[in-house]
């Protein structure tokens, strides 16, 4: 005898576009699988990656992601919340415990979401729900890059540009919190914000041109992605490249690169149970703080879409499914421990 069909509340994209395509929408609740958790999503951040999905941009993700629409309705990548049920050859959580993670598979931007348990962490216990959900794809990207990639040691120096943004601003903490002497590359307007992250000094792009500066650094991350080559090869002794800011700036530094030994990484962060353990136990120790610029109600999922599409986001953009009293009352607190 089947069962009867649970239906939940999503977030889903029938069609490419920007975020006016979205909608809220009843479907299917997702039975849970071997090695996967049934997890009851309380909150959700908005990512770049969410965006080009949306977007169907650059062109050639189309061939991952749908040619000429969607193959999956389902967007959302960051999420935080409640196991509701384990799957089969899960060992590490259990019904009840609040975790943290990613599907770069989509589908978080849901009131459920089942997920594999290998890329979930448990939440410390003392987090919000809205500032662990903020953790994930930024939080993995900023780790792996400035330690599995950049192989950042203890009394190393580290350029992070794009300082203020949502990994650039997790990077600078994890940075400190590794022992490296940091300087940021941010807006003059983010000076402030980025001095308080705990960079030891701050340039900013507007007052100084960050293509001719001159100072020598252990390591250059690059999280705006508008360096070129010339630019790592003269700042730094080795580099990491993150985003790109156009594709004709990502096909010229890929090409350069191929002529050049500089040691160059670009890479894409891969969640796993360990990195994010990891962040937990930074968040926890009060080393490294997720900083929220807004927090939406989920039925503004798009609206906060649109807001990190403009690329001026100060720290990280939550979402929450709870009710309008609820989400007054998380900016409250936000705005208590900013």
């Amino acid at each position: 005898m089947h069962q009867p069909v649970s239906y939940m509340k999503a977030i889903t994209k029938h069609r490419y576009g920007g975020p006016e395509v979205l909608q809220l929408e009843e479907v299917a609740k997702p039975a849970v699988k071997d090695h996967h958790l049934l997890v009851r999503v309380k909150a959700n951040s908005a990512n770049p990656a969410d965006w080009h999905i949306l977007r169907g941009a650059p062109f050639f993700a189309r061939f991952s992601f749908g040619l000429f629409k969607p193959k999956d309705p389902n967007l959302g990548a960051d999420f935080s919340g409640t196991v509701e049920e384990e799957g089969h050859g899960v060992t590490d959580f259990k019904v009840g415990d609040n975790v943290f993670g990613e599907s770069l598979k989509g589908g978080a931007f849901a009131e459920y979401i089942c997920v594999s348990a290998k890329v979930c962490g448990t939440m410390p216990e003392s987090a919000e729900f809205a500032t662990m959900a903020a953790v994930p794809i930024a939080g993995l990207t900023a780790l792996q890059a400035l330690i599995t990639h950049g192989k950042l040691k203890e009394g190393e120096s580290v350029l992070i540009n794009g300082a203020s943004g949502g990994v650039g601003h997790f990077a600078v903490q994890i940075a400190k919190a590794y022992g490296a002497q940091v300087t940021g590359v941010c807006s003059s307007r983010n000076r402030d914000f980025v001095k308080s992250l705990g960079a030891d000094a701050v340039i900013a792009y507007d007052e100084e041109n960050i293509h001719q500066h001159n100072h020598k650094y252990d390591l250059v991350l690059d999280t705006h992605g508008n360096l070129f080559l010339d630019d790592f090869k003269r700042m730094g002794q080795r580099g990491v490249v993150i985003g790109f800011t156009t594709m004709k700036h990502m096909v010229r530094l890929l090409i350069s690169t191929l002529f050049s030994k500089f040691p160059l990484a670009q890479f894409t962060a891969q969640a796993n149970t360990q990195d994010l353990e990891t962040l937990a136990d930074l968040i926890q120790s009060q080393k490294v703080k997720a900083h929220l610029e807004k927090i939406y109600p989920h039925q503004q999922i798009p609206e906060a879409i649109g807001y990190i599409e403009a690329m001026r986001t100060r720290g990280k953009v939550a979402m929450v499914w709870e009710d309008a009293e609820e989400v007054e009352t998380l900016h409250e607190v936000v705005r208590n421990t900013n």
